[in-house]
């Protein structure tokens, strides 16, 4: 299967490190081959690099682990691929707009029986994967039941864990997904995350001989939260989402937990 890789924080801030840590299971550490991308919002606009080479030695992954983009909201994605053909139009993470925004959603799984999501609604799949089936199904069942954007956050994304539970009858998702403001996660099997924040102290990779002290990049009032399929650092306490249960994330704080 694949990795996600997530962050949200309160400050523009760069994800070179963790991204360092993902990139080496694009292929090398790791069995995740079949392609990589990433998202950076900015604004109401968003960045993304893809490739559907191996990330550990992609030249693309190469320049973003070296150009700090900052960032309040991050997406990435390694891939193992198990539906649709290794291509770029096939790699995460995908964007599509909704209620004048953007959305960015990244998948870790496989559903079975899914080609009925497809079935109606304006947003269609451009490549062949249950992944981007499963996110235009979910933007278009937010269509249905909203016809106008909602005002309540929690209300919307309440409703998107629901989607993401129907989902979860199909098979296993693993799911992060944003509008550039808030950063959702949905746990079937495997989602870690941690927030960072003072007193910071220094943080190990787990798959590269790289140690950063967060100290000496930091104010004393940023908060970074950080997901990923599994941890990234050794020297860190991260915690694991339980299967079934999503988590919300503004600005780097946890604002909901359902289950």
């Amino acid at each position: 299967m694949c990795e996600l890789l997530g962050m949200s924080a309160n400050v523009p801030t760069d994800i070179c490190f963790s991204f360092t840590g993902l990139m080496q299971r694009g292929g090398k550490t790791g069995p995740h081959r079949d392609g990589w991308g990433i998202t950076f919002y900015e604004d109401k606009g968003y960045r993304t690099f893809k490739d559907p080479e191996p990330c550990y030695d992609s030249p693309i992954a190469k320049l973003v682990q070296e150009y700090p983009i900052k960032s309040q909201t991050v997406i990435g994605h390694i891939r193992q691929a198990n539906r649709g053909q290794v291509a770029l139009q096939n790699t995460h993470p995908f964007s599509r707009e909704q209620w004048g925004r953007f959305w960015t959603f990244a998948h870790n799984g496989q559903l079975s029986d899914y080609q009925h999501l497809t079935a109606v609604g304006k947003h269609v799949p451009v490549g062949d994967t249950d992944s981007e089936t499963a996110f235009c199904w979910l933007l278009n069942q937010l269509d249905q039941q909203f016809p106008s954007p909602p005002e309540d956050a929690l209300q919307l994304y309440a409703c998107i864990g629901a989607l993401c539970g129907q989902l979860r009858e199909l098979g296993v998702v693993n799911i992060l997904l944003s509008d550039g403001n808030y950063l959702f996660a949905y746990c079937t099997t495997q989602l870690h995350w941690l927030t960072r924040r003072a007193p910071f102290g220094e943080a190990r990779l787990l798959d590269e001989d790289v140690a950063i002290d967060f100290h000496q990049e930091t104010t004393p009032n940023d908060v970074v939260t950080v997901i990923a399929t599994l941890p990234l650092t050794s020297n860190e306490d991260w915690h694991k989402i339980e299967p079934g249960e999503f988590l919300l994330f503004y600005q780097g704080e946890r604002v909901g937990l359902r289950q």
